[in-house]
């Protein structure tokens, strides 16, 4: 039984009812329906006239739901860019919550606004602009095509930031921001042309173990006298294994290290001589040999990302491209998709981009791994494939409840299927043969209240429904409340009878 009282539960169910009009919704923002406004402002998407009153909101927990709200558009959040309050601001900058599938990115003018904020804007906040920064840099809501315009940006700030971007950048690039007329730009270009510099990375490299030694074994360019150090330790060579700046002679005893991680890693370069890829092809270990076979030479560095978001990571993958800031040409995708290996076909599958022939052929896959990947990540996805993907792999459900293409109706035949999660979805459908009466008494608490909110059940129903404690929250979420009884609600509430 819920600890919240009776009308807690109403106004939150009240808050969360797709029928709801604004005038309905516009009394919830009152401080005394304070108990619901996470439901309202972070949980549903608005109409336009409640955004407005939610952006201008004086209260801090209003505007902060609004800016982790994931249904409301991009540019709706973004206009919190300039809020008073760096918490708001932050809450804009992490992303909406909770984190499902890929980020869409903010509009360009908001991206620059909070990449170039000084603590100066905003005096006596609680988180500075760094920090702030920090947040928006790892929410995957920058676009990678903001990541390139940044390097020839007519802000000098940004173009300071792109040299962050160093090892993917272009050599005319580098020359670029090195050459640039703003001082602080070519200096911050200077500092990050060291990343290519095998003696700085030697002068850097820190002797323990830690995560930025990591980070420079794996990124940087690599001196010689680095690479024979860690193979006489045993040290780091799985880094240097991945690493596309490790010398070529490196690479090649890499090739012969009694790690099958190793070997595995070297399998997968773009770089590889012919003749070395020949002999991992043979390797004694299964991992390595299939790594090494699942592409033949030419192959990018791109390509190898790709693959790497996918083989021995399939259950994770969802919207690996575009994340990338080089991405694989379409066309590799393309070939992937025809292919006969399974893992360069769930390659395939997480492109967006795919026509809808290629789409068709992968729906349609022996492998229910690629099945999956293509439910995850493509918006022409088959509804039964989604519903599969959503039966079939658990993990995945709270982002595919967030797709349209998952089936919603027609669901009658998983009303009693073993797995509350998809008794659950079933009995929300509002095209059942009959009312889910009977699920109200389902053992789990989950596919009871799915049920209490199915527009079906009958009013007399739903308004008893109301007074039990359980289940009151998603009955006065049900869409057949009529607008007369969601005010109702909200008298007994407590709540003004006007919005505030």
């Amino acid at each position: 039984m819920s600890s919240s009282s009776l009308p807690e539960l109403w106004l939150r169910g009240v808050a969360a009812n797709p029928a709801a009009p604004s005038e309905v919704l516009l009394r919830l923002l009152a401080p005394q329906a304070r108990a619901a406004w996470t439901v309202l402002c972070g949980e549903r998407a608005l109409p336009p006239e409640v955004v407005e009153a939610v952006l201008a909101h004086p209260e801090r927990p209003v505007r902060r739901a609004f800016a982790r709200n994931r249904h409301a558009a991009p540019a709706q959040r973004g206009r919190l860019a300039d809020d008073p309050d760096s918490l708001v601001r932050a809450d804009l900058a992490a992303g909406p919550r909770p984190r499902l599938g890929v980020a869409e990115p903010l509009p360009d003018d908001v991206l620059e606004a909070l990449l170039t904020a000084r603590d100066d804007d905003w005096p006596e906040q609680r988180l500075t602009a760094d920090e702030i920064k920090q947040e928006l840099a790892s929410s995957g809501q920058i676009p990678q095509s903001f990541r390139r315009a940044m390097v020839q940006h007519p802000n000098p700030e940004l173009r300071a930031q792109a040299t962050s971007l160093w090892l993917w950048l272009t050599p005319a690039q580098h020359e670029t921001l090195l050459a640039d007329p703003a001082p602080a730009v070519s200096e911050a270009a200077r500092k990050s042309s060291r990343n290519l510099d095998p003696a700085a990375m030697e002068a850097d490299l820190p002797e323990r173990d830690c995560h930025y030694r990591a980070l420079l074994l794996v990124n940087y360019a690599v001196s010689q006298a680095v690479a024979e150090r860690c193979l006489a330790q045993g040290r780091g060579l799985w880094a240097l294994a991945a690493n596309r700046h490790t010398p070529g002679n490196v690479v090649a005893r890499l090739a012969r290290d009694p790690d099958p991680k190793v070997r595995e890693r070297v399998a997968a370069r773009a770089d590889l001589d012919p003749a070395l890829l020949a002999v991992l092809a043979e390797d004694t270990d299964e991992t390595v040999r299939t790594r090494a076979r699942l592409q033949p030479l030419p192959r990018t560095w791109p390509q190898r990302a790709a693959l790497d978001r996918v083989v021995g990571h399939t259950s994770e993958c969802v919207g690996p491209v575009g994340e990338m800031f080089l991405e694989p040409e379409t066309s590799w995708y393309e070939a992937c998709a025809v292919s006969e290996e399974p893992l360069l076909r769930r390659v395939a599958a997480t492109c967006a981009w795919l026509s809808g022939e290629l789409v068709r052929g992968l729906a349609s896959d022996l492998d229910p791994q690629v099945r999956h990947l293509l439910a995850l990540n493509h918006p022409l996805a088959p509804s039964a494939i989604v519903l599969d993907a959503f039966v079939s792999v658990p993990r995945h459900r709270p982002y595919l409840l967030t797709l349209t293409r998952l089936p919603r109706t027609g669901l009658g035949h998983l009303l009693d299927h073993a797995d509350a999660d998809v008794r659950a979805l079933a009995a929300a459908d509002s095209s059942l043969a009959e009312p889910p009466v009977r699920l109200l008494a389902d053992p789990e608490p989950g596919v009871r209240r799915a049920a209490a909110a199915n527009p079906l059940l009958p009013l007399a129903l739903v308004s008893s429904l109301l007074e039990d404690p359980e289940l009151a929250e998603a009955a006065a979420a049900n869409p057949s409340l009529p607008v007369a009884r969601l005010h109702e609600l909200l008298d007994r509430g407590g709540l003004p009878a006007t919005a505030p």
